[in-house]
Formats: C-alpha cells, sequence, structure tokens
C-alpha cells in the first residue's frame, strides 16, 4: 500500500513538473524569448529579424467575444494602423489547435483581417500552441509589448476594462499604447504587467 502512495505521489509531481514546463511564464524587463513561426501569406518570421524596432504581440482568436469587441469596434485595427505607422511591427498570433475554435485556414485569416480592416504586420499561424505555451500566453486577447533591445516591457491585458461591451472602451485605459507612447518618448513604462482577460486560448 506504501508502495502505492509512493507511485501515486511520484506521478503528481511528475504531471505538475510537465504541467509547469507546458505553458512558460516570461517576465516584464527581461528578454523576450525569439521564435520563428509562418505567416497567412507562407512567409517566415523571427523575432529576431525584427531588433531594432518596438514589437507588439497579440494573441486573437477570430470567433472569441473579447477579441471581437476589440476589431468591430475598431479598436485593434487602428491602434495596428496607429503604430505601424510609426514603424512599430504587430503580429497578431493564432495559437488555436487544429479543429477548435479559432483554428481558421490562412485565407480565412486574412478574410479576417480585410473584412475588420485590420492592420498588422503579419499573422502568425502557431498552431501546435508551442509559441503561446513559450510566452505564457493565457487568453484572447493576450498583448506583450518589446522593446528595440529585445526586451518584454510590457505583458498582459489590453486595457483595464474586462468584458465585452464596447461602450467601455470609451473609458477604458489602454495598456498597450500607454507602454508603447512611454516607451517611444524615453519614458519607464508605468505599468509593466496586468493580468489578462478575454477567452482562453484552445491549445
Amino acid at each position: 500500500m506504501l508502495r502505492i502512495k509512493q507511485v501515486l505521489m511520484s506521478f503528481m509531481a511528475v504531471s505538475m513538473l510537465v504541467s509547469g514546463i507546458a505553458l512558460a511564464q516570461t517576465t516584464s524587463g527581461q528578454a523576450a524569448p525569439d521564435f520563428t513561426l509562418t505567416d497567412s501569406n507562407g512567409h517566415k518570421h523571427s523575432l529576431s529579424d525584427f531588433k531594432g524596432k518596438f514589437v507588439v504581440l497579440e494573441w486573437f482568436n477570430p470567433q472569441c467575444p473579447f477579441v471581437k469587441k476589440h476589431y468591430n469596434s475598431g479598436n485593434i485595427p487602428n491602434l495596428q494602423k496607429q503604430y505601424t505607422a510609426k514603424g512599430v511591427i504587430w503580429l497578431s498570433i493564432n495559437s488555436s489547435a487544429e479543429g477548435k475554435q479559432g483554428s481558421y485556414t490562412p485565407e480565412e485569416f486574412n478574410k479576417f483581417v480585410s473584412d475588420n480592416g485590420a492592420a498588422p504586420t503579419a499573422v502568425l499561424l502557431d498552431r501546435d500552441g508551442k509559441i503561446g505555451r513559450l510566452y505564457g500566453a493565457k487568453t484572447t486577447p493576450d498583448m506583450y509589448v518589446i522593446s528595440p533591445e529585445g526586451t518584454l516591457i510590457y505583458q498582459g491585458a489590453i486595457d483595464d476594462t474586462p468584458g465585452v461591451d464596447i461602450a467601455d472602451l470609451k473609458t477604458a485605459k489602454n495598456y498597450v499604447s500607454a507602454a508603447l507612447d512611454a516607451a517611444m518618448s524615453g519614458k519607464p513604462v508605468a505599468v509593466s504587467t496586468t493580468k489578462s482577460y478575454g477567452c482562453s486560448i484552445k491549445y
């Protein structure tokens, strides 16, 4: 009986360890992990390709109500246009596993971008969830801002008002724009980490 308990405890410990490895956790102020993914047009992109530029990573799922809020309102498309015009690289990443909610074909992702007037630098496909897990991305949306030096300067929610009501955007504080505006002006980022909100990523 004792032997069985020991085996069970060992199994639980290993399971917890594997779980911890499966979903890592990045830390603001440290180097953002490099990665390479293929976009919806078949082109490969590595984070290291954009050294010297600010980079925004946006985890998204077109079928998530929280994502729909920010796209249907024009909020995220407007942010994409505003900051890419200033030289910021905006990478929209989808980590939905094949067959799960939000797992679109490349053509469907391009149609979503076009239909919503969006303007990301690229839509990256993370079908095996490897990069999402590497960053510890949990929800859609989940936002990360990386400095030209490759340092993670913000991670977490897009703003301070969880919910799916578009009217909330009128008074919401946008953490992504706040981080970009401060860093691009040579100022410290006041809020570097928050808890993201939205739909769980469908790994």
